[in-house]
């Protein structure tokens, strides 16, 4: 699941004033706290699509990936997997 985010609120979350001091910014921070700033960044309802071409820069963390692309576009793709248990009748 890709969705845009809005670029100001990214470093202000983070406390950056750009999008290269957010892997430094999130590797000082507790894992937890990673967590939850991007699970709130999540606001936007719709997913859009993502060419990964248009990629400049990225930076991972868990199951969460942050893009950069070309035109300054920030986008935040969220890796969601499913689970391969079957459920039991019992």
């Amino acid at each position: 699941m890709t969705k845009h985010i809005d670029k100001n609120t990214l470093f202000n979350t983070f406390g950056i004033d750009c999008f290269n001091s957010l892997e430094e910014a999130i590797n000082k921070m507790p894992p937890s706290i990673v967590e939850y700033h991007l699970n709130n960044l999540d606001t936007h309802e719709c997913e859009v699509y993502f060419n990964k071409r248009d990629i400049e820069k990225s930076v991972n963390f868990g199951e969460y990936s942050i893009y950069l692309d070309y035109s300054d576009n920030i986008y935040i793709e969220i890796d969601i997997e499913e689970d391969n248990y079957t459920n039991s009748f019992f």
